[in-house]
């Protein structure tokens, strides 16, 4: 009988949970909104019922069970640290107990992104590689770094914050209250709030128009593909997104000089077509030879990804104990 872990990926707009076998394929998946849940543990709870339901649950077959969460987390004691701005309601809740009791099998707790980076570490783009680098483009921007095997999180579980360093020390404040950080730029969020302050009074926008009239209508992906095709407004900020991808890039590259970095994330997709635009501007700030020396991958977002990162962070833990 093939043993499986069980991967719970808490995302703020929806959570998915899967059965992942050894090797990293998923042979089973459920999702579930997770904004309007009273009580998030219990969403998981019930999804995890239904994928072992799914599987074909026998007792013998589950080993135990990782979750990714968006958001600062003590991963030796499975703790959530605070902020959680996607999803409130589990700031400070100790989650690895509380789902351990419930489901009797062991718990394993920490940032989505770091769930992430395993996941491509040990099955995806980076199998086999000592280093590599993962930046999740979604709401916001996280990362999950792995150097020598070890997952860095740092001393209060703030490591791989990169959506967070400066790249304008002018730039508008941060969502983070921070200045001309990279997710002011390249974020979803970040992307959509530009747009709207740059249309704010001009309902003749283009912008505006395609967001049936409503400025709070306007989002990332519609702000790609008025660029794309041709809208001036919207082009000049896709180009400060690349610009300010780059940047990170040369931050990553020159700062850790990894094998691998990968390019995930909800935003993932619109960027695929700018990967050239990117990697110019990415020349411009780093190190000609560390940057030839890194391969940088775009993978669109897919939940499945989550849901396999975080089986990882049970495999993880064995070979490691956390």
């Amino acid at each position: 009988m093939t043993r499986l872990i069980l991967g719970v990926d808490v995302g703020g707009t929806s959570t998915a949970a899967g059965a992942v076998t050894s090797d990293g394929d998923v042979i089973g998946w459920q999702s579930a909104p997770t904004r309007g849940a009273t009580d998030p543990v219990a969403m998981m709870t019930a999804l995890i019922a239904g994928v072992r339901k799914a599987v074909g649950y026998r007792a013998d077959t589950i080993e135990a069970v990782g979750v990714g969460v968006p958001g600062p987390v003590d991963a030796a004691h499975g703790r959530i640290g605070e902020p959680v701005t996607h999803v409130p309601a589990l700031a400070g809740r100790p989650l690895g107990p509380e789902l351990r009791e419930r489901l009797r099998l062991p718990v394993f707790v920490d940032n989505d992104v770091n769930a992430l980076a395993l996941g491509e570490w040990m099955f995806g783009a980076g199998k086999g590689s000592h280093s590599l680098v993962v930046l999740a483009v979604g709401t916001g921007i996280g990362a999950g770094i792995v150097i020598g095997g070890r997952v860095v999180r740092g001393v209060a579980g703030f490591g791989g914050e990169l959506g967070h360093v400066p790249v304008n020390f002018d730039g508008p404040r941060c969502f983070c209250g921070g200045r001309g950080c990279v997710s002011v730029y390249a974020s979803g969020r970040g992307i959509a709030d530009a747009a709207r302050a740059r249309v704010a009074g001009n309902p003749h926008a283009v912008l505006v128009r395609a967001a049936a009239d409503d400025p709070q209508g306007i989002t990332a992906p519609l702000v790609f593909r008025a660029a794309a095709e041709g809208d001036v407004v919207a082009a000049s900020i896709v180009d400060e997104a690349c610009q300010a991808m780059g940047a990170m890039l040369g931050i990553i590259v020159n700062g850790l000089n990894p094998k691998v970095i990968v390019i995930t994330g909800g935003v993932a997709q619109s960027l695929l077509s700018l990967e050239p635009k990117i990697l110019g501007a990415a020349a411009e700030y780093t190190l000609t030879r560390a940057l030839a020396a890194t391969r940088i991958i775009i993978v669109p977002g897919d939940k499945r990804l989550g849901v396999r990162g975080a089986a990882a962070l049970a495999l993880y833990a064995e070979r490691t104990s956390l």
